[in-house]
Parts: structure tokens; sequence; C-alpha cells
């Protein structure tokens, strides 16, 4: 947990021993962490709400808090992923697109989007839909499970990618796809199926990613699993803000 903690927060929690046995157990807990960067957003998001402030001002306020919780670093895997399926040649060209830290214009694009649709997805919520918000930042943090799961290699022999790959069974993924999925019935009241529905949609559009990037890159890289977090989120708040 204090790995997860250091990788994926800016909280100042450190911790020596960094092998294949801790990753793999960061990766699989990464839920929790993600549980507790929505419930700050969500009270960030309230708080706004209660001083008065526009509801896209309070969007935007509460994207920004996300990336700055998380020193951009899912940001920048969506980035990365989306300038390295951009680009023409074999995988190795495409790795090292997304290796040389600029932003292209299949980067700039997926950011404008993904943002846009956060923000604007998190001002359209209702505050009796703000468990969503919490539902959408844990889902996030659950694809890193999926995107790790045995059976799909590394990318490259170094990096992020080759010290998580592979790691998770498949029931870890499974379990937390379940255990999220029931925990949405709560988030749009009256609206039970709503929940559920944008969890499976979410799942659904991970998995394609996941595939499609590993044959693409030949593997998991460090950038796919931000790439995806991203991804599960924007759907998740996209999906709760559907029916009146």
């Amino acid at each position: 947990m204090r790995l997860a903690l250091s990788w994926l927060t800016v909280l100042p929690v450190h911790t020596d021993k960094v092998d294949r046995r801790a990753a793999r157990t960061a990766i699989a807990v990464a839920p929790v962490v993600g549980l507790l960067l929505g419930l700050t957003a969500a009270g960030l998001l309230y708080a706004l709400h209660e001083a008065g402030l526009p509801s896209l001002l309070g969007g935007l306020l509460a994207v920004a808090f996300l990336a700055l919780a998380t020193r951009g670093m899912h940001l920048d895997g969506l980035a990365d992923t989306a300038d390295g399926l951009g680009c023409y040649g074999p995988p190795e060209r495409a790795l090292a697109v997304m290796k040389d830290g600029g932003a292209g214009p299949f980067a700039v694009v997926a950011l404008i989007i993904t943002l846009g649709a956060q923000a604007t997805a998190f001002a359209a919520l209702t505050p009796d839909r703000w468990g969503a918000v919490v539902l959408a930042v844990t889902a996030g943090r659950a694809t890193f499970s999926a995107a790790c799961r045995t059976g799909i290699p590394a990318a490259r022999p170094e990096g992020l990618g080759a010290l998580v790959a592979g790691t998770q069974p498949w029931w870890v993924p499974a379990g937390w796809t379940i255990a999220l999925a029931a925990a949405s019935l709560l988030v749009v009241p009256g609206k039970l199926w709503l929940g559920p529905l944008s969890v499976a949609l979410a799942a659904v559009a991970v998995i394609v990613l996941i595939r499609h990037t590993a044959r693409r890159f030949g593997g998991l890289t460090g950038d796919t699993l931000g790439a995806a977090s991203e991804l599960a989120t924007t759907i998740v708040l996209v999906a709760a803000t559907l029916s009146p």
C-alpha cells in the first residue's frame, strides 16, 4: 500500500522495497488509492458548490486537482499512448515516439477531449450523483490490474511495464469489476442500471484498448496504464450524467 501511494499520488510516502512482489501487491490495491482520490475530489466539488462557484469552473478545478494529486502521470501516459498509436511503422518506432517526451498532435487532441469531457461531466453531475466521482476515479485505478494480468508481456525490458507486466491473475481485475458494479448501484438514485452500465462500458473499452496496445507495442508499457485509467474514468463520469 505504501508503494501504491508513492507511485500514484504526491503524498510523501516512501518505501525502500521496490521489487516485483511489492509491485504486484501495489497494482492489486491501486483501486484503494483511487477511492481516496475520488472521495477527496467529491469533497472538493461539494465545497466549490457550496461556495457558489459556477459548475463548469468547479469541474475544471476538480480535473486540475486530480492532475496535481497524481503528478499528471496518467495524463502523460494517455498522451504518449495516443502518439504511439498514431504513428506509422513497427512497434519499435511506436515505442521510440512514446519515449521521446514531446507531445504530438494525437496527444494534444486526446488530452483536450479527455480533460474537456471530464470537466464537463463533473459540472453536469448533480449533488445526488457525486458518488459517481468516487466510482469513476476508483474504476480508473482498477484498470491497472486488467492491464497487468498474466499473459500480457512487457513491451520493453526495463521500466514500469517490465516491473508489473503479468503480475495479476485474472480474478483480481474480475473481482474489482464485480465490486465496482455492485457499488455503482448506489451512485445514481432512481436509475440503478446506470451505474453498472457505466462500469461495463468502461471495462469493455479498457479490454479493447489493452489488447490493441499490446499488439501495436508488442506488450505492456507504463504509458498504457495511464491511458487505460483515464479512459475508464472518463467513460464512467460521462455515463453517470445520462438520463435526467
